[in-house]
């Protein structure tokens, strides 16, 4: 399969799920939000800290044998290019450079035993698009977001401040269209969309007009805004649920606009201590607004490396030094906002989730029983440090964090093999688990589904999710 064919092909059919999706009517619900949950709620707010590009589990939380770099070594020997250290939870090892998470293990879970899915031809924004909605694409509706479902059901915490927000990711870079395909509430309607920002250093600006514009040519803008949707397809297709959604959430964004809580997103009235241990680049700035923003009642948030074809953890060369860097720009900043939202008493209701779409491993593509096509050349013999490292995407073995918000602390689930293919072999976890065991720690119930095209739509396929209450404490 031609990788830009499925690209093409994922766009077309997801176009097509826009303009079905904008025709639709109110959604129907099957359970309705507004009846008590019986599930006793443990968190109130979720954060995702989210590791685009597929981070190796062997390099960083679920270490292997260690075999340093040498000129003429075979590829089949390398499993871990970092040698492992200890954690505070005792005979459990991570990679070298994630001392600071290490440090706070004994705050959470670690998962090494999340299988991705098997979506054929891997592409990294396909199986983004299923870690974040929960349904492999394409659909014939636009599937909303974890988020989205999120600030549906359970609404803002506080009515200033935007229920979903996304922090770091650029649409203006790689697969920037197929990344919008999922940054979607989709039928939910608008006000339940991402607030994007995405640079934590410009939080500010995402909620005031922009340098030279008052308020009043903010409103005729705006007014303007409103005349070019309805002469476009939300106009000419849209329903009257679409149309008042969107309509609402152009009413939060001038509440946000005009409220003391927008202090909340300029990180220049941190305190300079506090913004040094963070400032780590965008990624670790981004941790510390969602901590600004946690604490003045944001309900959802997710914190993203940001995806961007062959950067950051995209290790298709030179995995060993591009992970030097990862670690340092993701290590301090995730220590320091669980050590913060822990001594403010937050963490008991916020649950943070480190995760990342799929793994990555030197010899195999996809997953040992299911391999697809290779999408990287790996050499049989090493001769260069640029072939040292994680190169191919690895589905069968991937590791999450969760802390806070109800999760066990000190607690470790699942196993992977420890000699390649270093897959699960104990607990295996999917998708739908992982979301549903969020959405039961917030008190959504399994259940929960809307009337869409005339056939119930749950927040998991066909509402088959089950919360895996072995990490709930």
């Amino acid at each position: 399969m031609n990788s830009s064919n499925s690209r093409r092909d994922f766009l077309k059919k997801t176009s097509a799920a826009t303009l079905a999706t904008l025709g639709m009517g109110s959604p129907l619900a099957g359970l309705l939000s507004s009846c008590e949950s019986k599930i006793t709620t443990t968190a109130d707010s979720v954060i995702l800290l989210f590791m685009a590009g597929g981070m190796a589990h062997t390099e960083t939380f679920d270490p292997k044998k260690y075999t340093p770099f040498r000129k003429g070594m075979e590829s089949k020997e390398v499993l871990s290019t970092f040698p492992r250290i200890p954690t505070k939870l005792d005979d459990i090892f991570f990679s070298e450079g994630l001392e600071n998470i290490a440090s706070v293990m004994d705050k959470g879970t670690l998962i090494r035993s999340y299988q991705a899915a098997d979506l054929g031809h891997i592409l990294h924004t396909r199986h983004q698009y299923h870690f974040h909605t929960c349904y492999e694409p394409p659909q014939s509706v636009v599937v909303p977001h974890l988020g989205s479902w999120i600030a549906k059901e359970k609404g803002a915490l506080n009515p200033v401040i935007p229920p979903f927000i996304n922090i770091g990711q650029r649409f203006t870079v790689g697969e920037g269209e197929e990344l919008k395909a999922f940054h979607s509430a989709g039928f939910l309607g608008s006000e339940y969309g991402p607030f994007l920002i995405p640079d934590p250093t410009a939080g500010l600006d995402a909620v005031r007009p922009p340098v030279g514009m008052d308020t009043k040519r903010f409103e005729s803008r705006n007014k303007l805004y409103e005349d070019l949707m309805a002469a476009g397809p939300m106009g000419d297709f849209g329903s009257d649920y679409q149309k008042e959604s969107l309509k609402r959430s152009m009413e939060q964004a001038y509440i946000l606009l005009n409220s003391p809580e927008a202090k909340a997103f300029d990180l220049s009235q941190e305190p300079k201590e506090s913004y040094d241990k963070y400032n780590t680049g965008k990624f670790g700035l981004g941790c510390l607004l969602a901590k600004r923003l946690v604490d003045q009642g944001a309900r959802y948030i997710t914190v993203t490396t940001e995806y961007e074809p062959f950067f950051g953890w995209d290790t298709h060369d030179n995995g060993h030094t591009r992970l030097k860097d990862m670690k340092k720009m993701i290590d301090v900043p995730v220590a320091q906002l669980i050590r913060d939202l822990d001594q403010s008493g937050k963490l008991d209701r916020t649950m943070v989730i480190l995760a990342s779409e799929f793994s990555r491993d030197m010899l195999t593509e996809g997953r040992p029983d299911l391999k697809v096509k290779d999408q990287v050349t790996v050499p049989d013999i090493i001769e260069d440090l640029k072939n040292y490292g994680m190169h191919r995407h690895f589905t069968d073995g991937c590791s999450i964090l969760m802390f806070g918000g109800g999760i066990k602390r000190g607690h470790v689930f699942g196993k992977t093999a420890d000699e390649r293919p270093c897959k699960t072999i104990e607990n295996p976890i999917k998708i739908d688990s992982i979301h549903q065991t969020i959405y039961h720690a917030l008190g959504i119930p399994q259940e929960l589904n809307y009337e869409i095209e005339q056939r119930p739509f749950y927040t998991t396929p066909d509402g088959k999710g089950k919360a895996v209450l072995d990490l709930l404490a």
